[in-house]
């Protein structure tokens, strides 16, 4: 089983209407309620690939209710642990511009957490856990690496989407794969890159720190990957990039799931690739005719 653990999750509030007129009534001509978080979106990735997933984290009040029901809408299967506070609420304002509010979060208790914690016992191993997104305000900042112990413990790999000095911290416990792009990766070297053999000796130093597998997404120029024998290059997928949120999300959903089911690196990459440009493509999350329609376009290349 893949579990993708969403701890901060939202109901983001969509709005649509022309303009936003400053100190006026504005009146919007569309809105609607979405599950939001960067886990949700890799498990609606992992759907639209036939991969079974069960999505992790916290739910409180009257908006984790209908976020439940949302993913419910969209067959996502989930173990939320229910905590007494309310789940966020996010606006998103799409007028003349784009304009979002963020809220920061429930307050979690320390028996909520515990509560999570013991979702861990389930794990066997061969089982992936994708943990993503923001913390929650009252997590402490290395929530996420307490986890990683008790996962490997249990023999079940996992990735953590983050980057800087969080990120080299999950090293030691040899994530399966870590997906920095070429600005995070020079960033975490402080350096800059005046070829690709730099970038990709930098991303060989992180494996020899503990990854398994390093991908390096580059926009229009593709993405790298480094495994432990060969290093592959995927094309970038042709089309007019119209959303930037969640293409992340779905590159590592289709690497994980392929990845999950094929247990081949240079396959993952092909098929997060393409995931990642279909979402790009699309004003949400990518669904699978968009996902196959895009595939046949990245190609892979062995570089070295």
């Amino acid at each position: 089983m893949i579990y993708t653990v969403t701890v901060n999750p939202a109901l983001d509030y969509v709005l649509q209407l022309p303009e936003v007129k400053d100190g006026e009534t504005n009146r919007s001509s569309d809105t609607q309620f979405l599950a939001g978080g960067k886990g949700i979106n890799v498990s609606q990735i992992l759907n639209q690939l036939g991969v079974d997933n069960t999505a992790w984290g916290f739910v409180g009040g009257f908006t984790g209710e209908e976020l439940i029901r949302q993913l419910n809408v969209k067959k996502i299967s989930s173990d939320f642990v229910r905590i007494s506070d309310d789940t966020r609420v996010n606006v998103k304002i799409h007028a003349q511009e784009e304009t979002e509010i963020n809220a920061a979060g429930p307050d979690i208790t320390d028996q909520e957490v515990a509560a999570f914690k013991s979702r861990l016992d389930d794990l066997e191993a061969g089982d992936v856990v994708v943990l993503s997104g923001s913390l929650a305000p009252s997590l402490p900042t290395d929530f996420y690496e307490s986890l990683l112990p008790l996962i490997r413990e249990k023999g079940a790999e996992f990735v953590v989407d983050t980057t800087g000095e969080a990120l080299l911290r999950t090293l030691k416990f040899n994530p399966l794969v870590i997906k920095p792009n070429h600005h995070e990766l020079a960033d975490l070297f402080d350096t800059s890159f005046s070829s690709t053999a730099d970038m990709l000796e930098a991303a060989k130093k992180l494996q020899k720190l503990g990854a398994q597998n390093v991908m390096i997404s580059m926009a229009g120029e593709g993405a790298y990957l480094v495994t432990a024998d060969h290093v592959y290059h995927a094309n970038a997928a042709t089309g007019t990039a119209v959303n930037s949120v969640g293409a992340g999300d779905s590159m590592i959903a289709g690497f994980v799931g392929t990845w999950f089911e094929k247990h081949d690196a240079a396959e993952g990459l092909r098929v997060g690739s393409a995931c990642g440009g279909a979402t790009a493509f699309t004003e949400d999350i990518a669904v699978k005719s968009q996902i196959d329609a895009v595939l046949p376009q990245i190609k892979i290349d062995v570089v070295e």
